[in-house]
């Protein structure tokens, strides 16, 4: 799929933002939140993502983030996608309290078929929307819209009592479920 949005410098921080496909509100449960947790942690101890900010909404996620030298962010971000995809399909069909089971696996497969880089299902949309943050002011515009997502989202009234997001670490001082590098 064409797009306009490409990653940019590595040692830019970039504005990524990457959705389920047709919207799902699958991260409304928090086991499928819990698989995309550690696997910002599995990527910044292993495949060289340095996060600086973070959050995982009902239906789409989106980071600040850089690469370490010697690292591509492009691929870091589609190994993220890659494996929580597989994770997450993986935890829904084997999750008995999940009552959109079926719904939501057809909804993939549905999307797996119309797209030939897939081989049975699509979870993420193809795109990832990076944007470059290269002033100051572009950085602290996106940081502030990350961490408000959830309050505009009305699950919060402060942004840093939202447990899967890193408000904590930038309102509160605390360390949350994902270790940051603050800006």
């Amino acid at each position: 799929m064409a797009t306009r949005y490409r990653f940019g410098d590595n040692r830019v921080p970039h504005f990524i933002t990457f959705a389920v496909v047709n919207w799902i509100d699958v991260f409304s449960r928090v086991c499928y939140k819990e698989i995309v947790v550690e696997s910002l942690k599995f990527c910044i101890a292993e495949k060289g993502l340095n996060l600086y900010a973070w959050v995982i909404m009902s239906n789409h996620i989106h980071l600040i983030a850089t690469a370490k030298e010697g690292y591509e962010l492009v691929n870091i971000i589609r190994d993220l996608k890659k494996y929580t995809s597989k994770m997450i399909i993986a935890s829904i069909e084997t999750n008995t309290q999940e009552s959109r089971k079926e719904w939501m696996i057809w909804m993939f497969k549905r999307a797996g078929v119309k797209n030939s880089n897939n081989k049975l299902y699509q979870f993420w949309q193809q795109d990832n929307h990076p944007i470059e943050l290269s002033t100051n002011e572009m950085l602290t515009q996106r940081l502030n819209y990350l961490h408000e997502n959830p309050v505009a989202a009305g699950l919060v009234s402060e942004a840093q009592h939202y447990k899967y997001s890193s408000a904590v670490d930038y309102y509160e001082e605390r360390r949350g479920f994902v270790p940051i590098m603050y800006l």
